[in-house]
């Protein structure tokens, strides 16, 4: 069984492999690696595979899938939760086989949340700076306590979960949002409507999924709501924030501070080195022209303990291909 595993890094190969020698398939599977992207232009490289394993940024629209077809490929194996970059209705009239991660040490991306929250209010990553130039005044870095504070929480899945009991255990006031509530949230705050929770925190963080429905559920209107001066994290889905807005709303000094892992159109840039190169993407770079904003590059999955669970999860659904054996973490077009 050969997969082709494509946008891997060196961190991909090492947690595949162990994985794949921990637990070994029958016959046994033959990952080959590429390092660039999966779309209708390198799908050729899966020549001779029988699957393919693909992230977050990899475009599997119809075109690409039926390449992929052409080939003889029947799995799609997403080693992430999110699978709207995959038109799921073409698949299946393909007949493949597609599975995903659905779930990973979320108490990761809850910590990354959580880093990024405290850098932004304490300007931790401005103050290194300037120690290591010799310069150690305080003026510009004033924060802000957490404790009493507000958080909104708007997805309270299990990632959600992990950062209400992150900021709860911290001593803040957390509110939850989500069109399914989880009673798993009772006991750490109070669920409310989006309109109230924008209103009310401190601080929003964003646990969503990419859908039709929660593209740019934080446009103009949202941010009007938001608090004078509050926060705004989002390491969930960059297409849940219009970033246009986000710019006007630093722009006026009515949002106070941005946290983002994600970015809408972060495909051109995320998981690359691109410091030698001009971004031309305008959007971004004003971005990075803030003194509020802080943007990382993705990397709130980024631990041990996730990786390995990702791997694990990946090479089950691939027995369960293999296998033809009912799969939990099958995806199928709705």
């Amino acid at each position: 069984m050969k997969v082709a595993v494509f946008s891997t890094r060196s961190y991909d190969r090492r947690f595949l492999d162990e994985a794949n020698g921990a637990m070994p398939t029958t016959p046994p599977t033959e990952w080959v690696y590429f390092d660039v992207a999966l779309d209708v232009d390198t799908a050729a490289l899966a020549q001779g595979c029988q699957a393919v394993c693909v992230f977050v940024n990899d475009r599997l629209d119809a075109a690409a899938l039926h390449a992929l077809a052409r080939l003889g490929v029947g799995a799609i194996l997403l080693r992430c939760a999110g699978f709207n970059n995959v038109d799921l209705t073409v698949a299946l009239e393909l007949g493949m086989f597609v599975a995903r991660v659905p779930s990973y040490s979320p108490e990761a991306v809850a910590e990354h949340t959580l880093a990024m929250v405290m850098t932004l209010n304490r300007q931790t990553h401005r103050a290194f700076n300037r120690v290591r130039d010799g310069n150690f005044m305080l003026e510009g870095l004033l924060g802000r306590t957490l404790h009493g504070k507000t958080v909104g929480i708007v997805g309270t899945g299990k990632i959600g979960l992990a950062a209400a009991r992150i900021f709860h255990g911290m001593g803040c006031t957390v509110l939850g949002c989500d069109p399914y509530p989880s009673p798993l949230f009772e006991p750490l705050g109070d669920m409310a409507p989006l309109e109230e929770l924008l209103a009310r925190s401190d601080i929003v963080t964003l646990h969503c999924p990419s859908t039709e429905a929660s593209r740019h559920m934080i446009d103009a209107g949202a941010l009007a709501r938001m608090k004078l001066g509050a926060m705004l994290v989002n390491t969930s889905r960059g297409a849940l924030v219009d970033t246009t807005a986000v710019i006007k709303a630093l722009k006026s000094r009515h949002l106070g501070h941005l946290a983002i892992d994600v970015y809408e159109q972060e495909g051109p840039l995320f998981f690359q080195d691109r410091s030698g190169e001009i971004i031309d993407d305008d959007v971004f770079q004003r971005l990075m022209t803030f003194p509020n904003v802080l943007v990382t590059g993705h990397q709130g999955f980024f631990t041990v303990e996730a990786l390995r669970e990702i791997s694990a999860a990946t090479l089950s659904n691939l027995r369960h291909f293999i296998e033809r054996t009912p799969c939990p973490n099958r995806v199928d077009a709705h």
